[in-house]
């Protein structure tokens, strides 16, 4: 992993003479972990700095070996020493991240490093992000293995009579039990008509005989995400649910089959749009059909009717269409894929037939 070449190329790019890092995941990129707090400093000779407290200085060691910054524990404030730094090395401009810094930090980077030329990084390091490495592949896939374990090991514990709240709780301690490092956002886990709420909260709704239950859960791995969707019927399910699902799941499978690179994000949200709107259910699809998960769980492109971006080599996104009707039931199926230089990979592998339990 040598990520500290990404933001060269930036430099370059820019014309800057050294990058700040200061957000939780794109530290992440570079030294190897997410530390709540600290700066990450980049210059364009390639060398890099992991500003770091206490609390963080001997992870960042064991980091630092792989990931080849130099660790430097501060004594006083991080960006009053960052200034000391760039005034020793001479530093005359800087890129920072102008996307999702506060006003804030933003104002003590400015009288730390006093006439110095600030440079907005724009998205350029989220694109770099949104093109995943094979080792990167490789931790996604190992949080969604965790998480699909759980997903099936907590259908044992669903039946009539449970809340919503109970299982969510479960299936938190599973995902824990089997390894994940956190969980990727809360749980959403619904019945009923509950479940026509897209990102509805678990509560003390009990599960009834001929309900959908929609499970909505992510586990992650060394700071990777994983993210999936799955909705069941608890007994029997009507013809009306059988229908709606068998059409959820072709939506779907044409978003799949969409997701290429060089195809506009809008136009795979579309191919899955179309599907639903034969039936005259596109009215009910009321979100986005997918976005790039990553370090973190919504990260670079998404796929939505007011998208400008296009699919490259290396993506990776959710495709999760869904339809909610109001009062009644609601169904959504999630598989996370990505491209590979070679091929489009479903990083998913749990079943999406129709699971009655």
């Amino acid at each position: 992993m040598n990520n500290i070449k990404k933001c060269v190329d930036i430099l370059n790019e820019l014309g800057g003479d050294a990058l700040i890092l200061c957000d939780e995941a794109n530290m992440h990129y570079l030294c190897g972990f997410s530390p709540s707090e600290g700066i990450v400093f980049v210059t364009k000779d390639g060398s890099g700095i992991h500003f770091v407290d206490s609390r963080y200085t001997e992870t960042a060691q064991n980091n630092a070996k792989n990931t080849g910054l130099e660790v430097v524990e501060i004594n006083t404030g991080f960006v009053k020493e960052l200034g000391e730094y760039v005034k020793k090395l001479g530093i005359k401009s800087l890129v920072y991240e102008d996307e999702t810094i506060t006003l804030k930090r933003y104002n003590d980077i400015k009288s730390n490093c006093e006439g110095v030329e600030l440079l907005p990084l724009g998205d350029r390091l989220m694109r770099e992000r949104n093109r995943k490495e094979p080792y990167e592949i490789e931790m996604m896939k190992t949080a969604n293995a965790i998480a699909e374990k759980s997903f099936l090991e907590l259908l044992n514990f669903v039946e009539v009579g449970k809340t919503e709240k109970e299982l969510a709780a479960q299936f938190d301690y599973l995902m824990a039990k089997n390894g994940s490092h956190g969980l990727s956002f809360d749980t959403i886990l619904l019945t009923g008509a509950h479940t026509s709420m897209p990102h509805g909260v678990p509560g003390d709704s009990v599960i009834k005989e001929g309900d959908f239950v929609l499970f909505d859960f992510g586990a992650t791995y060394k700071g990777y995400h994983s993210d999936m969707t799955r909705t069941v019927a608890v007994g029997s399910a009507t013809d009306e649910m059988r229908e709606m699902y068998d059409l959820v799941l072709k939506a779907q499978l044409a978003g799949i089959y969409a997701f290429n690179a060089g195809k506009k994000c809008a136009d795979v949200y579309k191919a899955a749009y179309d599907v639903l709107d034969t039936k005259d259910m596109a009215q009910y699809f009321r979100h986005g059909l997918g976005h790039g998960v990553g370090l973190e769980i919504h990260e670079g492109f998404n796929a939505s009717p007011r998208s400008v971006d296009t699919y490259e080599t290396g993506n990776v996104s959710s495709i999760e269409p869904g339809i909610y009707l109001p009062d009644k039931f609601g169904i959504r199926i999630e598989d996370v894929c990505y491209l590979s230089p070679e091929r489009r990979v479903n990083l998913s592998t749990v079943t999406k037939d129709l699971i009655i339990l």
